[in-house]
């Protein structure tokens, strides 16, 4: 929309500015900046329409998505093949721009074609449903399009995160540590796995790979792919991830993996990781950490702990049993987003060590940002620990909701989780649905998946 006045028209229809100047069709006011013809110190957007459209949408959002789209009355979703669907949301983009009454229709196609994730009839995996303080935390946060990494820009997000971290370390059973908030579970995984190498051998940073014995990894043959993606990433190969045999449940074999280390000690290779999961994304296992933890430090390998899916469970007196001994590792992906229902993303990497190492492994020093000579405490510039320089305030959704339920609130939404997995398991096993026995409730009972097969209807 212009910002400048109408031309005026002749009673003929011709133009009837002539030769004005751009100064002459600026309005009356003072101190005008026209530069090219365009008004630098007024509005960049039609502020009336921006509102309305807000309260609009925000309405729109409030019926179909928070409303309606809970209803277990109504649709999970509208399902249509991928050129169908392009045809019906119209996906083009033009010169011109449209109308506000057609950019809330395309508003409610998006919500109406989209699946709704918070339906209670929604199981796909690691979804938990929707919680009403993230929601509005997500609200907030994108309203206020802040970016965390230093204290001058985002004072409240980064003290917010640093409380969130310190209660999580709390839980682990570390008496101080370190960490920081990150796009998602794999992240965290690539995270640790840099962590360790760089622990290992700290002059990789600036002189490469080259000249290093080969670097050899163990996880679990149930383990998450992240980590044979984060070791491709890394330069570290995927022919270098050793993949540890599990048993009937899926949890990895401590003698398998002492077999493995010692094996690759012998070929010459440089182990420097373990990998574990607290909740195999299939089966939804743990593994036995305190014994993984003794082979670790006989033989001086970094511990990490995918608990991504499962760290929630620290937050149940019933149920951290599951990650006995997580306090040996030395670090830990702990996703929020998933049991505790923080909303998507929500993802914490931590760490044990409480010297920098984090700073130091991944910090550039951009001394435009991480100025050393602030009014304040510079240690609260935490962008030099991460990957990232913008960086969303991910820690304030969990931090609200906690606020809203307290521990014991939270601890409740991980009991009911695994009580209902619990209930009645069914279980899919040699082609056949059978409800769980003794046996098979005892075997599972550490987890909280569960394995969905459709019969085929009968014809006739």
């Amino acid at each position: 929309m212009s910002l400048l006045p109408d031309r005026e028209r002749a009673p003929d229809g011709n133009d009837s500015r002539g030769d004005i100047s751009p100064q002459e069709m600026v309005p009356s006011r003072k101190n005008v900046v026209l530069v090219d013809g365009v008004i630098l110190n007024g509005p960049a957007t039609d502020v009336k329409a921006g509102e309305k459209f807000v309260e609009d949408a925000c309405r729109l959002i409030m019926e179909e998505v928070v409303l309606k789209a809970t209803d277990i009355n109504e649709k999970v979703c509208e399902w249509r093949p991928p050129e169908e669907l392009k045809r019906l949301l119209d996906l083009e983009l033009r010169d011109a721009g449209e109308p506000h009454h057609r950019l809330l229709q395309r508003c409610q196609d998006v919500i109406r074609y989209s699946v709704k994730t918070n339906h209670p009839r929604f199981f796909n995996q690691l979804y938990a449903g929707l919680d009403y303080y993230s929601l509005v935390a997500r609200f907030m946060t994108e309203a206020l399009n802040p970016s965390v990494y230093t204290y001058e820009v985002s004072p409240v997000f980064l003290l917010v995160e640093e409380a969130v971290l310190k209660k999580m370390i709390e839980f682990i059973g570390w008496k101080e540590g370190d960490g920081i908030f990150n796009p998602g579970g794999s992240v965290s995984n690539m995270y640790a796995m840099n962590l360790a190498r760089y622990k290992y051998c700290p002059d990789i940073k600036e002189k490469g790979l080259s000249g290093l014995p080969r670097l050899i990894l163990f996880t679990s043959a149930e383990c998450h792919y992240s980590m044979k993606k984060s070791a491709s990433f890394l330069g570290i190969g995927t022919e270098n991830v050793c993949f540890v045999e599990t048993d009937g449940r899926g949890k990895m074999i401590p003698e398998e993996l002492e077999k493995h280390v010692q094996e690759a000690k012998k070929e010459g290779a440089a182990p420097f990781l373990v990998c574990a999961t607290s909740g195999t994304t299939v089966l939804g296992a743990f593994d036995p950490l305190d014994e993984i933890a003794d082979i670790c430090e006989r033989h001086g390998l970094w511990l990490h702990v995918d608990a991504s899916w499962g760290g929630s469970a620290l937050m149940s007196r019933k149920h951290r049993r599951l990650l006995q001994g997580i306090h040996r590792a030395d670090s830990v992906a702990w996703n929020p987003h998933k049991m505790l229902m923080a909303g998507i993303q929500c993802c914490a990497f931590l760490v044990k060590d409480k010297s920098d190492l984090l700073k130091r492994c991944y910090s550039a020093n951009a001394s435009y940002l991480f100025q050393q000579d602030k009014f304040y405490d510079v240690s609260y510039d935490t962008g030099d620990k991460s990957i990232q320089c913008s960086r969303r305030p991910d820690a304030f959704k969990f931090w609200l909701a906690w606020k809203a339920l307290g521990t014991l609130g939270l601890e409740e939404r991980v009991n009911r989780a695994l009580a209902l997995s619990s209930l009645n398991m069914p279980i899919f096993a040699f082609g056949t649905f059978h409800r769980a026995s003794d046996r098979w409730r005892k075997d599972l009972s550490s987890g909280q998946n569960f394995i969905w097969w459709p019969r085929p209807l009968r014809s006739g």
